[in-house]
């Protein structure tokens, strides 16, 4: 029988994989100008920020939860140290993911104090850092073998997929 924590560290990582990619998808179509013109309604961008805020509230649960479960092998030191965990390269994509997410939700808050240069740099670590999240998710998840998984692995990319897209067709259209 599977503890409370082991279901806690899967649920709880999968909600962070979807915010991540939903908060992706929500910040290229609110960036982009598909409509002929940016859109700028406050709402839009309280959402964006707010998915990304939550994405990395449930992140922050899901390293919780697996360092308590016991049956996971992971301690404080593979929690957030790349490369030390014994399913060394699945965890290390998970903990580079993670401070990505850190680097662009902390740095969107104070962003109008900020260098925007410098802040966009940092914001487009969002696209590796959600890839991050989708190997992640696919290389240590116990429900990869699944077929509600995987659908849901292939649902997750297309939306993150279709975003970029979107956004690099209205950059190149404005070039």
């Amino acid at each position: 029988m599977q503890s409370f924590m082991y279901f806690t560290t899967r649920s709880t990582g999968i909600v962070a994989t979807v915010l991540m990619v939903a908060a992706l998808l929500w910040g290229f179509l609110f960036s982009s100008r598909a409509t002929g013109k940016r859109l700028r309604p406050n709402w839009w961008l309280d959402l964006h920020n707010w998915l990304g805020g939550i994405a990395l509230i449930f992140t922050g649960v899901h390293i919780v939860a697996s360092v308590l479960d016991s049956s996971s092998g992971i301690g404080i030191v593979q929690a957030l140290v790349p490369a030390t965990a014994t399913d060394t390269w699945a965890i290390t994509w998970g903990v580079i993911a993670t401070y990505i997410t850190v680097a662009v939700v902390f740095t969107s808050w104070p962003k109008r104090w900020s260098n925007r240069r410098w802040w966009r740099v940092v914001h487009l670590l969002s696209v590796p850092g959600t890839a991050l999240v989708l190997v992640h998710a696919y290389q240590s998840g116990s429900d990869s073998s699944r077929v509600a998984f995987q659908v849901g692995m292939v649902i997750a990319v297309a939306f993150a997929t279709y975003g970029l897209g979107l956004r690099l067709s209205t950059l190149r259209r404005s070039a």
